[in-house]
């Protein structure tokens, strides 16, 4: 028995036997080609993400996925649980200072605290924020949180950001990271 012919029309070529659809090979890879070209695509999601509340997401054969934190679209998050906890140290200019702190709550927390602009978060508790705190002691105004802007903290703060324009993305990721952790 032969192959049978390619469904496109006017192809002279045969299909092969165990291709899904009947068409040739050339015509295969076109199409595998073609639906490839949706792959990763950064696009609106559907609705807004229910972690972060983005509105972009990239499309994946499974689904997608929002493109700042990673939730699955369509994922449920389990309300009955508390929020995880994601402790973090800021680093907040305002002027020519910079205040290290730590927070498990940064959009309360930064809310209370006067500034001009969020610069980095980093991973961490207290124990991170206070090797910081030693790390720069030379800088530090007094006994407070606050510290003159040097070429060290400057250097330190430009690692910790490491190229994130927005330090909210990034803490919508480890949100999302810990829900997803939790189940």
């Amino acid at each position: 028995m032969s192959d049978p012919h390619c469904l496109v029309s006017d192809c002279p070529a045969s299909a092969a036997r165990d291709a899904p659809v009947a068409l040739c090979t050339w015509h295969l890879a076109a199409s595998v080609d073609w639906a490839a070209s949706a792959e990763g695509v950064t696009d609106l999601l559907p609705s807004p993400c229910i972690v972060c509340g983005s509105r972009l997401g990239v499309r994946w054969p499974s689904g997608w996925l929002c493109a700042v934190c990673e939730w699955r679209h369509g994922d449920p998050v389990d309300h009955e649980l508390p929020p995880p906890r994601v402790d973090v140290v800021y680093y907040l200019r305002y002027e020519d200072r910079i205040k290290i702190g730590t927070t498990a709550h940064p959009r309360r927390r930064l809310a209370a605290i006067w500034h001009d602009e969020v610069l980095a978060f980093e991973p961490g508790d207290r124990l991170v924020e206070r090797r910081r705190h030693a790390q720069f002691a030379g800088e530090r105004l007094g006994r407070s949180e606050w510290f003159h802007r040097s070429a060290a903290l400057d250097i330190h703060v430009a690692a910790v950001a490491a190229g994130v324009d927005d330090p909210w993305a990034r803490y919508a990721r480890w949100t999302s990271e810990a829900l997803a952790r939790r189940g």
